[in-house]
């Protein structure tokens, strides 16, 4: 069972993916981790949106960006608000 059918599992698998699956799958579809169904009708998807060809490209910047970003770099007044906002969202 793909990962799309866990989303989805009711709908047709031969449908084209929807914007909002697309964005459930970007990260898996980036890793290499769609079976090769899901990840031709992702690509499909892309072919034909611009949106999702869009997100998709500002995803892989964003990883090249972060995977740059070192903790030294972070001001500490910085790291001290992104530490009570993580602790804060765990807690909910």
């Amino acid at each position: 069972m793909s990962r799309f059918d866990r989303i989805r599992p009711w709908r047709s698998r031969r449908r084209v993916f929807a914007c909002r699956e697309m964005v459930e799958l970007v990260t898996d579809y980036l890793e290499g981790a769609l079976v090769p169904e899901d990840r031709a009708r992702f690509e499909r998807h892309l072919e034909g949106c611009e949106g999702c060809t869009a997100y998709l490209e500002q995803m892989r910047q964003t990883i090249v960006v972060t995977g740059t970003l070192r903790e030294e770099a972070i001001p500490p007044v910085a790291m001290d608000r992104l530490l009570v906002a993580f602790r804060s969202w765990r807690q909910e």
